[in-house]
């Protein structure tokens, strides 16, 4: 019989949780396993990982094959280190993931300003550059000088006609 240690999805729907079992390798995911060894909790931050060691390095010294997934946890918790004869070092949990505010620094708040030239204090290399250069200043020109005129504000006759208006129709 080729018994391999992998995953057994338990919990709710889009609520996983694993228990790691020994299991007949022509058994289903879910069906009939030999033992369990411990139990896998993604969902929870850091997930956590409890294997009983010493089953898992007897079933794997009895010739038990791990699935990709199991051997990852089994390399967390130290049991693979330990059924190939090295040393364990307990790697260190990731810090949890913290999301930051899009706010922008002053210049002077300890963040140092790039080189990199901007588009007002950039000289044009070549002709091409200088003639879109001046085009572009001309066109910020009529745009500057049409936003200049346009308002939110009605003009004041036609102020004058809505107030008509609502004489009008009282």
């Amino acid at each position: 019989m080729a018994v391999r240690l992998r995953l057994m999805r338990m919990g709710k729907k889009k609520q996983p949780t694993y228990r790691v079992v020994a299991a007949d390798s022509r058994s289903p995911r879910n069906g009939r396993f030999i033992e369990i060894i411990g139990t896998y909790q993604p969902r929870l931050e850091p997930s956590v990982v409890k294997i009983d060691n010493d089953r898992a390095v007897h079933w794997l010294r009895h010739g038990a094959q791990p699935s990709e997934a199991v051997e990852k946890l089994l390399k967390i918790s130290g049991a693979w280190a330990e059924f190939k004869g090295e040393e364990f070092v307990p790697s260190a949990a990731p810090a949890p993931k913290v999301k930051s505010s899009p706010k922008r620094s002053e210049p002077g708040s300890g963040e140092q300003e790039s080189n990199v030239p901007t588009e007002e204090n950039e000289e044009p290399n070549n002709a091409s550059d200088a003639v879109d250069a001046e085009v572009s200043e001309a066109d910020s020109d009529v745009t500057d000088g049409a936003d200049a005129e346009a308002t939110d504000q009605p003009p004041e006759d036609e102020a004058a006609q809505d107030g008509n208006d609502d004489e009008e129709r009282t």
